[in-house]
């Protein structure tokens, strides 16, 4: 009898430890699969509503966890379309150094020089460059440009975003050509020269139209891209020799005395070269009067 008792015994803790076991896989089998949800909820940037066991007679509707959005990383635009331009005066010390520096700036920041004048007088010797630079090594330029020994007299830097303006013109060169292929297929559905010929025309002016708005984008493209150094510098040579602006009433005076009387010596100059036909003239005139004073005084019969 107590055989059969410790028989039954062991048989309930046996089937006891069996459920614990299986109830066991089964909460490990659900944490693995709510860990699976959330890396794939946090893969794709919000978390899944949580999936709480059903209770019987709970008529609760699942509440949403909280949600999270992954942080954006703040880069830059480079779309952007700008166009700087910067106008720089600088008075040097030695114009042969500061000259070659500028041309070798050029190659330097990966520029170009796109147009140059120099000039010399008594006063001064002056160039003038425009000088082109990609947009990234702009202002690395003017500070280059401006870090000397010289004399800043002046230092202009603007800017212009051209941005929308390419967007649009992108936009309308777009809507141009879907336009255009419209009107193709209407040319191969023509019926008679009439009809070809209006359609073509209509071709024709989309396509002056596409070209000009291409022609746009390139241009502020290539604007924004290669920016503008309109560059002055100069070294003063003889600084008594500076010319003055203003004339002095005097000088007016003097300038048109002199202008007077060069302007009557031309004049009697001119009337030299032609002595023979002013004798002739001279002649002429003397014999003509003295023909009329003669029959004047004839005694008429």
């Amino acid at each position: 009898m107590k055989q059969l008792l410790f028989a039954g015994i062991a048989f309930l803790l046996l089937v006891i430890s069996c459920n614990q076991a299986n109830e066991k896989e089964t909460l490990q089998s659900v944490a693995l699969a709510d860990v699976k949800m959330e890396q794939q909820a946090a893969d794709t940037g919000t978390l899944a509503y949580e999936q709480t066991p059903a209770i019987p007679g709970d008529q609760k509707q699942k509440q949403p966890t909280k949600q999270f959005a992954p942080a954006l990383e703040s880069k830059p635009d480079w779309n952007k379309k700008i166009i700087k331009t910067a106008t720089l005066n600088v008075e040097v010390k030695d114009y042969s150094k500061f000259n070659q520096l500028v041309h070798s700036s050029a190659s330097r920041f990966g520029g170009y020089i796109a147009d140059e004048l120099q000039s010399e007088t008594e006063y001064k010797i002056e160039n003038t460059i425009v000088l082109k630079v990609p947009v990234d090594q702009f202002q690395s330029a003017v500070d280059f440009l401006t870090s000397g020994d010289g004399k800043i007299n002046e230092k202009k830097i603007s800017s212009e975003d051209v941005t929308t303006q390419v967007v649009d013109t992108k936009s309308r060169l777009e809507a141009k050509k879907q336009v255009r292929l419209r009107y193709l297929d209407l040319l191969k559905q023509a019926k008679n020269m009439e009809e070809i010929l209006q359609v073509q025309t209509e071709i024709n002016d989309i396509q002056e139209e596409i070209e000009s708005a291409t022609g746009r984008i390139n241009y502020l493209s290539n604007a924004s891209a290669m920016s503008t150094i309109n560059l002055t510098y100069y070294q003063v040579v003889n600084a008594s020799a500076k010319e003055t602006e203003t004339v002095s009433f005097w000088e007016k005076t003097k300038y048109a005395f002199l202008s007077g009387w060069n302007g009557l010596v031309e004049v009697l100059i001119g009337l030299l070269n032609i002595w023979p036909l002013a004798l002739i003239a001279g002649i002429v005139v003397w014999t003509v009067k003295r023909s009329v004073f003669k029959k004047a005084k004839s005694p008429q019969v």
